[in-house]
Order: C-alpha cells, then structure tokens, then sequence
C-alpha cells in the first residue's frame, strides 16, 4: 500500500478480499472494508490537501471475478456514505448532549454559587470558608464535561 500524488492513493493487494472485512456477512456492495485498509486510506486523505478530490486506485494480483471488480468503487463509496452518515449522527447526538449539559451544568453553578453567597451572608466565621470555596468549586467543575465537548 502506499499514495502516489497528491490526488491519488493507490492501493496494491495480493486479491480483492483484503479489501473488506471477512467478517461482514452483508452483500459485497453494501460490506465494510477492512479497518487496516480503511485506516490507510483515511489517514493519506488526511495528508491531502482539504477539499481536493482524491482518486483510490486499486492494484490487485489476482484478478477479481468480473461483477466483483465492477462492484468495487460502489462498495467503497457506500461504506464512506455509510460512515459520513453515521459520524453526522454521533456529532448531532454529541452536540444535543453538549447542549444539555451545558444547561444543567449552568444552572448547577447558579445554585452553588447562591447557596456559597447565602452562606456568607447568613453566617459568620472562618468555619464557612471552606464548604464556600467547595461548593463554587463544585458549580465550576460541573461545566467541564460540557465545555469539553464544545472546545
């Protein structure tokens, strides 16, 4: 396996099997390719430049059955369909998740930083300061994971 240019990745495999993952049971155009071989030709993508097509070229020493060799370039390109559709899902739900987060952990840290500032007022002593500082820690570390997720 290696990438020739710019726009173009090549691939050289001893026969078309290689290419998709023994495992996956579903028709040839609908399988999943084989994670080494998806990991290559993501990560020379990758080293593209962004926005520019590409051209997979396929090099095979034995010479595939005739309706399998037609039915490469439409098994590759549904399974990156399949994968963009899919990645669009997961950063939706991923997002939806951030939103709420965000929310639950803003409103945590309201009531922290309240209850911090009630405590102050109410009571006197150097005893609070330290339940004080823990609950605005407490509000602030709430927002991490949300914050993560949007950073």
């Amino acid at each position: 396996m290696n990438a020739k240019s710019a726009n173009h990745i090549e691939l050289r495999l001893r026969d078309l099997a290689q290419l998709f993952n023994s495992m996956d049971p579903s028709p040839f155009h609908d399988r999943d390719l084989d994670q080494v071989a998806e990991a290559f030709i993501v990560d020379w993508a990758r080293e593209l430049p962004t926005g520019r097509d590409f051209e997979l070229v396929i090099h095979v020493a034995t010479p595939p059955l005739p309706d399998r060799a037609s039915g490469v370039e439409q098994a590759v390109r549904n399974y990156f369909n399949n994968r963009l559709v899919t990645t669009r899902l997961h950063l939706r739900q991923l997002f939806r998740l951030g939103r709420w987060s965000l929310f639950i952990g803003m409103l945590f840290l309201a009531f922290c930083l309240g209850l911090s500032e009630l405590l102050g007022r109410l009571f006197d002593g150097r005893y609070l300061e330290t339940p004080r500082q823990v609950l605005d820690i407490a509000g602030w570390v709430m927002l991490w994971r949300p914050l993560e997720i949007f950073l």
